[in-house]
């Protein structure tokens, strides 16, 4: 089975007109894992940008590792295969690397001549318009996915965003495992537990936001104050080693055993962010960094859902 590379670039909350130079920009500082998300509203922006790259040669597709997720509205076994060839059919690509259940969230299926991506509310010109929940347990849209693999659409399914109860359950009734479970991680929400628990189960774990509030500050969902980026320990740590407080962040994110997946547009930035493997952390610079921990999530449904979408719906206690 392919292993994923451990640093990775994430598209969310990049705009579509900046993908193409983006992913190029990317390329040529070494990128060759990728995440995507059918929810992020770009990828039918980036497979024109994919398909150029490996026309030209620059890329081999045999040498990416393409990560995308399946958005809530598509839940229902009958949608899940029409969610997973809309992806593939956006990325111009013939088979995805890796395929996760995106949330842990059933909502009702809107069709997709309707509106695409859905997003999260089920009509947003209704007046209080909120989520409307779907009747659809988890290991039916289990099962829906294995037939992915099955059907060589995936190489590989997995889920983002489940608890440790869920992922409890799931390996209960999978009869193909999940190889990945890709969740916020970061020192300020270190998640060792579930990390542990994922390892045991023989998860692989892809650490999602890895820098923690940079991509919240600007939608309102983390403050000027959140930045791990500016603890003594992590600057002390980069002066250390002659790094930058990201490079020690990401750093200290594999080292730990997780894949990384940071986001920025900045080529300078992109070449700092996989320069990654020339040095270590010693476990005491490890420890502090770990020692920052607040259980401090910012991607919480809990928070975001009752807040812009009227609905509350916790998936974390």
């Amino acid at each position: 089975m392919q292993t994923i590379p451990p640093i990775g670039f994430g598209f969310w909350k990049v705009a579509p007109e900046d993908c193409a130079e983006t992913l190029s920009n990317a390329l040529d500082a070494g990128y060759r894992h990728f995440d995507f998300a059918a929810d992020y509203g770009n990828e039918h922006a980036l497979g024109p940008a994919l398909s150029e790259a490996i026309a030209s040669g620059k890329v081999k597709r045999e040498e990416l590792w393409i990560t995308s997720k399946l958005w809530n509205t598509f839940h229902a076994p009958e949608h899940v295969e029409l969610a997973c060839r809309k992806t593939l059919g956006d990325l111009q690509l013939d088979y995805l690397d890796l395929y996760l259940i995106h949330f842990p969230i059933a909502l009702e299926f809107v069709p997709i001549e309707t509106r695409y991506p859905p997003e999260w509310l089920y009509d947003p010109e209704a007046d209080n318009a909120k989520m409307h929940l779907a009747k659809v347990p988890l290991h039916a849209t289990w099962g829906a996915m294995e037939q992915l693999v099955a059907k060589g659409l995936t190489r590989q399914i997995g889920v983002c965003n489940y608890n440790s109860g869920l992922l409890h359950d799931l390996m209960r009734y999978a009869d193909i495992l999940p190889s990945m479970l890709q969740i916020e991680a970061h020192p300020y929400l270190t998640n060792e537990k579930l990390i542990h628990l994922a390892k045991d189960y023989g998860l692989a774990v892809t650490a999602f936001s890895p820098l923690g509030a940079p991509s919240y500050v600007e939608i309102g969902m983390a403050g000027e104050g959140d930045g791990v980026l500016d603890e003594a320990v992590v600057k002390a740590a980069a002066a250390a080693h002659g790094k930058t407080a990201a490079q020690i962040v990401l750093r200290w994110g594999i080292q730990r055993g997780t894949a990384v997946i940071p986001k920025t547009v900045k080529p300078q930035r992109m070449a700092e962010n996989i320069a990654l493997n020339d040095f270590a952390l010693s476990d005491d610079e490890m420890a502090a960094i770990s020692g920052l921990n607040q259980n401090r999530r910012f991607n919480d449904p809990g928070v975001f859902t009752e807040a812009a979408f009227n609905t509350f719906h916790p998936i974390y206690d």
